[in-house]
């Protein structure tokens, strides 16, 4: 992500019923380039994956090798963590996958191209949520409007669990909460700072505090099991989170949620930003924007090829119903992609340019 930029995204959701139009024009998963042999034999497939991947993956890996011989994708050959995390570990540490995928489409482009991949592909959209505890009387007859203040009466209330927050630094869902605060607060209450002042103080020049009262900084990983324990009473997330998991959620504004790209989304999304802290120690300043997850074959791929058949499932009308089980995700079909022209030929009828809105939410 470039130093000292304010970046803005903006989402298009597609819609079931447009998706399966397209789905229905003869666009089929046998036509894979798995299906060549040559390619993928006895090859084992390799995955860096946001951490909200972490079951939607391994189940089109699965069905990757079930479905073409001579491959395996066994767990040991995965990891999902925070997006930045993933980056970093392609960059600075070496680590070498067939798929990298990450929760901002605004990461590839400014931190892996040109030097460790070529392009990426925008796949899907969920929005966050607030999943919480039903059990906590704090919450009941929460909503889409009212969910801050039950928010903040929970975590203020003697003897209840903290929400947990993610490191910002580390996982975009971290700074998109910092945002759902912020955008709630200006909707409904007319003040930015109303809700975001209970869980975290600073995040203008330097990064965002979480606040030891209110917050626990977890990873994604362990969110889930915290809060089914007890441990934490609520924790802002992706929606696609919150479905594979099994969590009570209640669905936020679409604006608030991250997932509007109207004019006035846009003119309210420009209005944030929060800093972040970059894998060499530098402040990075980080805008709000809806939510793209994105993928690439990194150049250092061991077996492109086997990366290439996985994100032609990806794309298919068989991914496309992974990922959006329960609602977990929105897919976009055709996949958007900022340099056809380094998409590779097998994924080319996978594949469409950015909307020209995008594009120059990159630089």
């Amino acid at each position: 992500m470039a130093s000292n930029a304010v970046i803005a995204v903006v989402v298009i959701l597609v819609a079931a019923a447009c998706a399966g139009a397209g789905f229905a024009a003869g666009y089929e998963y046998k036509t894979s380039p798995a299906n060549n042999p040559t390619a993928v034999a006895n090859s084992t497939l390799s995955v860096l994956g946001a951490g909200t991947l972490n079951t939607l993956f391994p189940q089109l890996a699965s069905e990757l090798a079930n479905e073409t011989p001579g491959i395996t994708a066994p767990a040991a050959a995965q990891t999902y963590e925070g997006s930045l995390d993933i980056t970093t570990a392609i960059t600075s540490l070496g680590s070498k996958a067939d798929v990298a995928a990450v929760a901002d489409y605004r990461l590839i482009p400014q931190l892996l191209e040109p030097t460790y991949a070529g392009y990426e592909i925008v796949f899907g959209s969920t929005p966050e949520v607030l999943a919480y505890n039903p059990a906590l009387p704090a919450f009941s007859g929460i909503t889409t409007s009212n969910w801050a203040e039950k928010l903040v009466t929970d975590v203020t209330t003697h003897g209840n669990a903290p929400m947990a927050v993610w490191n910002a630094s580390t996982d975009p869902n971290g700074y998109n909460e910092i945002f759902s605060l912020m955008l709630q607060g200006l909707l409904y209450n007319g003040s930015a700072s109303m809700f975001y002042n209970t869980f975290y103080s600073g995040g203008t020049s330097s990064p965002a505090v979480p606040s030891s009262a209110t917050t626990i900084v977890e990873h994604e990983s362990m969110a889930a099991t915290l809060l089914n324990t007890g441990v934490v009473s609520a924790l802002i997330t992706y929606q696609s989170y919150a479905v594979v998991n099994h969590l009570h959620f209640v669905s936020f504004d679409p604006i608030v949620g991250l997932a509007a790209n109207n004019s006035t989304a846009l003119a309210d999304y420009a209005k944030f930003s929060t800093t972040i802290q970059s894998s060499t120690g530098a402040f990075i300043k980080v805008a709000a924007a809806p939510i793209l997850f994105a993928v690439t074959i990194p150049l250092n791929a061991p077996n492109p090829a086997l990366g290439a058949a996985f994100v032609h499932l990806l794309l298919s009308p068989q991914g496309a119903a992974i990922l959006s089980a329960g609602g977990a995700f929105t897919p976009v079909f055709p996949g958007w992609t900022d340099k056809q022209s380094a998409v590779p030929s097998e994924l080319a009828p996978d594949v469409t340019a950015l909307p020209a809105w995008a594009a120059p939410f990159l630089t």
